[in-house]
């Protein structure tokens, strides 16, 4: 497992687990960010990731990214 964070541009990861608080992780499933759901980083910023994820495409700031684990 590693960090969506560490992922690669362009291939389809599937979430293992996701790390945090409670209310962090809440707001990720409400996202749409769920373990076993398929998540592809699209780009990466200075550590902030884009990605696709249920058809939608978001953000998700280095923090985030760093305790969604694919």
């Amino acid at each position: 497992m590693i960090p969506l964070t560490l992922a690669e541009v362009g291939e389809k990861s599937i979430i293992r687990k996701i790390g945090g608080k409670q209310e962090i992780k809440t707001h990720l499933e409400n996202l749409g960010f769920v373990v076993g759901g398929t998540v592809t980083v699209i780009n990466a910023i200075g550590g902030n990731v884009i990605v696709n994820v249920k058809d939608s495409r978001i953000a998700v700031s280095r923090e985030m990214a760093q305790k969604i684990m694919v």
